[in-house]
């Protein structure tokens, strides 16, 4: 892979720094692993607009409201820009809304599809959903985990506001006197809003182009034979034919980059190697739980079930790719799958 430029230190943690003018970069933390977040203040002529969010903890209210009295962002807030529905971009929309008296810009997808998972909140583990981990391979012990936390989704996010503004692939939001065309990605979320802006060279990447780890595409119970894999090389092939090698990309973790082409080329070229290996692993069927260490480099242990949970909807998601190309048939007995290659 071509080697990336990064040009900015990122901030600690609360606090911001100028990329371009009238563009900042401000870093959240998260309580996850995954212990941040970036997100974007635009200025906007008198008032100014925010780029996600955020998850619903108290620090991150607390963050928030010291924020506020810091120039620039001491001016009215406009609105609430969300690129996708996960709780660290969102968590803090509704918050923010109604704090602020502002509208949610969201794409509709993932707007119904946050208000969707938001009602599991304290709701018992559906069947469906533990046939869809049984037929993956998962142990009664892991069952029996997922049951406990199931519905943990909801307590990351502020109730959403109960209306919203849609945003639509091709759409120009206009932002202090420029243009922010939105990019549709496609895999990682069901209709993730990417923002490029022509006159400043800059992209809002969100999650769907990383510059240090890849974004996790999953199969979810809810539509156990969705191919969000597929949809995923498609987007990201549409993203380096309409966004410039040029940009300045400002992703969602880790730092500012420029070396957009390069980096999708990279990750484009590590799935392809992923499919390969797994074609490999498929001459004997195999359940999703077996392909893990041939997916991923770091083990999956059984005992963390958010790991578990993400490897899982990631390997589905590359087992179904491969069926819907008629490469590999199912074989389910006594409520497990089995893989393989076709003969």
């Amino acid at each position: 892979m071509t080697d990336l430029v990064y040009p900015f230190a990122a901030p600690d943690p609360g606090n911001f720094v100028t990329v371009a003018p009238g563009v900042h970069w401000i870093r959240l933390g998260l309580p996850f692993r995954l212990d941040h977040i970036n997100v974007w203040a635009l200025e906007d002529g008198d008032e100014w607009t925010l780029v996600d969010t955020g998850t619903r903890t108290e620090a991150t209210v607390a963050t928030w409201k010291g924020l506020r009295t810091r120039t620039p962002l001491d001016r009215p807030l406009r609105r609430v820009v969300a690129t996708h529905m996960h709780p660290d971009h969102v968590g803090m929309a509704g918050w923010l809304t109604r704090q602020y008296e502002v509208e949610l810009w969201i794409s509709q997808l993932e707007y119904l599809s946050c208000r969707t998972l938001m009602s599991d909140t304290a709701r018992e583990a559906p069947l469906d959903a533990l046939k869809f981990y049984r037929r993956a391979g998962w142990s009664e012990d892991a069952i029996e985990s997922y049951r406990a936390r199931f519905g943990n989704f909801g307590r990351h996010i502020h109730a959403l506001p109960d209306s919203f503004r849609r945003i639509r692939d091709g759409e120009r939001l206009r932002v202090g006197g420029l243009d922010w065309e939105v990019v549709t990605g496609f895999g990682h979320s069901p209709e993730h809003s990417c923002l490029y802006c022509k006159e400043l060279r800059l992209f809002i990447a969100g999650d769907q182009v990383l510059p240090r780890i890849s974004s996790n595409v999953s199969v979810h119970p809810m539509e156990p034979h969705a191919n969000p894999m597929a949809d995923w090389y498609a987007s990201m092939r549409c993203i380096m034919d309409r966004v410039p090698d040029d940009v300045l990309v400002m992703p969602a973790h880790n730092e500012c980059f420029r070396g957009l082409h390069g980096r999708i080329a990279h990750l484009l070229d590590g799935q392809d190697a992923a499919l390969n290996g797994l074609r490999q692993l498929l001459a004997e069927p195999k359940r999703v739980v077996d392909t893990f260490s041939t997916l991923f480099r770091r083990p999956v242990r059984e005992t963390d079930g958010t790991q578990l949970g993400l490897a899982t909807g990631e390997a589905t998601a590359c087992l179904n790719y491969l069926v819907s190309r008629g490469e590999v048939e199912i074989e389910t007995a006594q409520g497990v799958s089995h893989y393989r290659m076709r003969a």
